[in-house]
């Protein structure tokens, strides 16, 4: 557990999620998918009141597999304010493999401020569900890239918690649609 503080608490102070590309700009698509149907909507309560309505061009957008290819992970970043604060959302889901669809899949939450060295995660997958998931293949089917549209639904029934445990937020509804991609390393 200890562990786990530690390394959320650098990720928090930082503001940065493995994998995840801080900046929209350094993505190789405008936006979050270059078909212009990228979204994120979500509903925070607790700590913070947010409603979420991320359109594509207001969110940068990532993911792939989960370490040890168990499930898949997927980052969205929000528009980049002025004062270089951003609010980044990071799903695991777990109990998935590439290119398939599920459902009441277990999922792992995190939302991190950057630049305000707030991070709230639910340390687990027995918190938030992903009611329903569906991974549509995009881009060349011949690269080495493969890459999916990945489109999900969910809620949490449980609270994320800060890293000093001081504040919680539930996030009670969710639905997106980001991309993911898997390299040619990477096994099916």
């Amino acid at each position: 557990m200890r562990s786990f503080l530690a390394l959320t608490a650098m990720l928090a102070a930082c503001g940065h999620v493995p994998g995840a590309t801080s900046d929209p700009a350094s993505a190789s698509e405008p936006g979050c998918l270059a078909g212009g149907n990228g979204y994120l909507r979500a509903r925070i309560r607790g700590a913070l009141n947010l409603d979420l309505d991320w359109r594509n061009a207001d969110v940068a957008c990532e993911g792939g597999a989960r370490p040890e290819s168990r499930g898949i992970r997927l980052s969205f970043a929000g528009p980049l304010q002025s004062d270089g604060r951003r609010l980044r959302i990071v799903f695991g889901i777990g109990s998935l493999e590439e290119g398939r669809a599920g459902r009441a899949l277990p999922t792992n939450l995190t939302v991190i401020f950057e630049g305000e060295k707030r991070f709230f995660a639910t340390r687990g997958e027995d918190k938030c569900t992903t009611d329903d998931l569906r991974q549509e293949r995009v881009g060349d089917p011949s690269g080495r890239e493969r890459a999916y549209r990945v489109v999900a639904r969910g809620f949490c029934t449980a609270p994320a918690t800060a890293v000093d445990q001081s504040e919680r937020i539930v996030m009670s509804s969710f639905d997106f649609a980001g991309r993911i991609s898997f390299s040619s390393e990477e096994t099916r």
